[in-house]
């Protein structure tokens, strides 16, 4: 899974995995001042956002899942589980 984050900080990304659900959640808080020679402000700009993601990875590993984040990107790596084919016998009538 890989999900692009420009400007978000590492500290503001949380991952949950609860009940087979994958959460990402971040927020960005951004601020902007700019002043004139006496530090009086000449503009001051202010924004915040967050966001929030769920994915069902009910066929994952819980136990190894990894996850990098570097230069805006997080990528993780969710190994699927190990399933068992269901075992086919023929029946004979009688």
């Amino acid at each position: 899974l890989i999900a692009d984050l420009p400007g978000v900080d590492k500290k503001d990304i949380t991952l949950n995995y609860d009940n087979n659900y994958l959460t990402i959640e971040a927020k960005k808080d951004e601020s902007n001042d700019q002043k004139d020679d006496k530090g009086n402000y000449i503009r001051r700009e202010r924004s915040y956002g967050s966001f929030s993601r769920s994915f069902d990875i009910s066929d994952v590993d819980a136990d190894h899942i990894s996850a990098e984040y570097k230069n805006g990107v997080l990528e993780m790596i969710l190994p699927k589980t190990q399933t068992t084919k269901p075992e086919t016998r023929r029946l004979t009538v009688g």
